[in-house]
């Protein structure tokens, strides 16, 4: 998979209401992550619906999950969020050279 694909994949993940809602919640959470509980105290999420949501998130690369003890903690990837972030931001304003239908890929 390019990074394109990758890109995409993380952009498509959060182009749903509810998955930038968890996933946002957890940027505010920070290093520490929150668990699947504690992401429904904040945004009242039907747990079926949040772990599938979170589970797009984790195959997107966005978010991570970890086992502590019988708690699974989600935390956002942030090198992986930034990169994101990046992404869209690298090339501002730059404009366009002389292969400028290739430049925007």
């Amino acid at each position: 998979m390019n990074q394109i694909q990758l890109h995409a994949r993380a952009l498509s993940a959060l182009g749903h209401e509810a998955r930038l809602q968890i996933f946002r919640v957890l940027v505010k959470a920070g290093h520490s992550g929150l668990t699947v509980s504690q992401i429904a105290e904040h945004l009242g999420l039907p747990a079926s619906t949040q772990a599938h949501h979170l589970k797009m998130l984790v195959d997107a690369g966005l978010v991570a999950q970890t086992r502590q003890g019988r708690e699974v903690i989600n935390t956002v990837d942030f090198d992986r969020m930034n990169k994101v972030i990046g992404f869209l931001s690298d090339e501002c304003c730059t404009g366009f050279g002389a292969n400028a239908d290739t430049d925007a890929a």
